[in-house]
């Protein structure tokens, strides 16, 4: 059996980390908001992405609009 085992860089595995946190972060959130309001991650939509520059970019646009939606929910009574 061969094992797949894939070494990452330091730069990658910070990046990995970073979108590992926004991913969790985003489904806490998503769990406050009304059911028929979820959609399609655009995290899992972007699962295979392998341009670092677009992985930074899609990282702190997620953040800015997790921020936004935290803050409408807050408004909104969804706690």
């Amino acid at each position: 059996l061969s094992t797949m085992v894939r070494y990452l860089d330091l730069q990658s595995f910070i990046v990995r980390a970073r979108v590992l946190k926004l991913y969790r972060q985003a489904l806490r959130t998503a769990r406050r908001a009304p059911t028929h309001a979820r959609g399609q991650s655009e995290i899992e939509k972007n699962r295979y992405c392998d341009d670092k520059q677009k992985i930074r970019f899609l990282i702190s646009e997620g953040l800015q609009r997790l921020k936004g939606l935290d803050e409408m929910l807050d408004m909104m009574g969804n706690s």
